[in-house]
């Protein structure tokens, strides 16, 4: 019986009003025809947009189907029992050529409550970004709805709001309720819940080449959105080389960053979850028993939960996103 192996997909190109042209000139994916891309998603298992297995003999299947195949020996059997055939990680790389839309996510409960599936919560990895580059994340101080609705009435939005400039490794945790938008110049990898529900709040007046503004979702939002202001927005984590370091801990995924140029074993024995990494830096080897797979920056991979242990050879110095469910 042939037994599980570490998968790559077929990543899925996503047309965006602010996207630009990074996904290909730095990520090296070709996403053909069309004039720009904001997103490639890497590892999918969103309805209508499932990605596809590209290595091995199970290369034409999509993800969801090799969830309701081969179940927990793929995800772990919390994970299935908690999640089922879902499953529960979105992976991508979004370029930002210009100001993504303001915008928020529902929690799971207000999700579910509105019969939307499950809330989206996210992080995203810096990759690269242009000098000057900022992106927002929450409120610069606490508000009230009332307070939040006239500034967004009166165009003014922005004024309370916290912006940060960013440079490449930098990590946001960006939970369900934040306030949050992408700038202009920035590249990065986001892992998520699976969920492609969002709200958005202000769009910078923006319209298409036919003069249409796109769908503002102000009232949808007003439950959604956390009021509070936080002390940092910042993921801080340590700078270690050749180490697994953490740098996201919650309930719906925890994510390490592994910056490293030397060989590396990993043993996933007592961990009941499938693993993903996602390269942002560099190039590698993965082993495991069976054989090899390469992995480069720009691309994400899935080791199943019966894979418990992994080797990691480095080409050059190389990054990986580790994310997996505890």
């Amino acid at each position: 019986m042939n037994t599980l192996y570490p998968f790559k997909f077929q990543p899925l190109f996503k047309e965006k009003i602010w996207g630009g042209r990074k996904i290909n000139t730095v990520l090296g994916m070709d996403f053909g025809d069309l004039p720009n891309c904001g997103e490639a998603w890497v590892l999918s298992g969103v309805e209508n947009n499932e990605t596809e297995v590209v290595n091995g003999f199970l290369a034409g299947n999509q993800l969801d189907e090799l969830v309701e195949i081969y179940m927990d020996d793929l995800v772990g059997s919390k994970v299935y029992e908690q999640y089922g055939d879902e499953f529960p990680i979105l992976v991508k790389f979004i370029d930002a050529n210009e100001y993504l839309s303001i915008q928020v996510h529902p929690d799971d409960e207000l999700a579910q409550k509105r019969g939307l599936g499950n809330g989206k919560t996210e992080m995203w990895y810096i990759m690269s970004a242009d000098e000057g580059s900022e992106l927002i994340s929450g409120f610069n101080k606490k508000v009230n709805q009332k307070e939040y609705l006239d500034h967004l009435k009166n165009k003014k939005l922005p004024e309370i709001l916290n912006f940060e400039k960013v440079t490449a490794g930098d990590v946001f945790y960006m939970p369900a309720g934040r306030v949050h938008a992408l700038g202009p110049g920035i590249l990065l990898a986001e892992i998520q819940q699976t969920s492609d529900t969002t709200y958005r709040i202000y769009d910078w007046d923006r319209v298409d080449s036919k003069g249409r503004s796109r769908d503002l979702h102000t009232e949808e939002a007003l439950e959604a959105i956390d009021y509070n202001v936080y002390e940092t927005y910042r993921s801080e984590y340590a700078h270690l080389k050749n180490e697994t370091v953490e740098v996201v801990n919650q309930m719906h995924f925890t994510t390490n960053i592994i910056h490293f140029n030397k060989p590396l074993m990993k043993n996933y024995e007592e961990l009941d979850s499938f693993v993903i990494y996602v390269c942002v830096e560099g190039s590698l080897n993965v082993k495991y028993d069976e054989g090899t797979v390469a992995l480069k920056m720009g691309e994400c991979m899935l080791i199943p939960n019966e894979l418990k242990q992994i080797q990691l050879l480095p080409h050059t110095d190389s990054k990986l996103l580790e994310t997996y469910l505890l």
